[in-house]
């Protein structure tokens, strides 16, 4: 798969990813589940990397791998204790997860491509 289609899904699963979780916590917010307060408080943390996301800086995919975490313990934790929302749990938690894979796949690709790697230290003589 080439760099520039690994970039082009990851973002897409992203975007795919935030359109949800925002359709889902504003429903919750009006409903009155939650807070809305609290539901666009959920909102923020993925809005921190998608600067960095959409214009394809590896870096900024290796990082955000840690927020998508959060969410995935939450998708986890909905499959578990909830039958009402078990299918957007099942979707929140499959599409998180594939973007977990995605992700460093891309952040490792891409710095390579842009020669980012580590440096190895050098060999000193004995």
């Amino acid at each position: 798969m080439s760099t520039h289609s690994l970039f082009q899904l990851c973002r897409l699963g992203y975007v795919a990813l935030l359109m949800l979780l925002t359709g889902w916590f504003i429903q919750q917010g009006l409903s009155g589940v939650y807070s809305m307060a609290f539901s666009l408080l959920w909102i923020v943390p993925l809005l921190l990397p998608i600067k960095g996301i959409l214009t394809g800086k590896p870096y900024t995919y290796a990082w955000a791998s840690f927020i998508l975490c959060l969410y995935l313990l939450h998708g986890l934790t909905l499959v578990w204790v909830t039958e009402d929302a078990l299918y957007f749990a099942i979707i929140e938690s499959l599409l998180i997860s594939a973007l977990l894979i995605g992700f460093p796949f891309y952040a490792r690709k891409r710095g390579r491509e842009l020669g980012l790697g580590l440096k190895k230290k050098p060999q000193q003589d004995k």
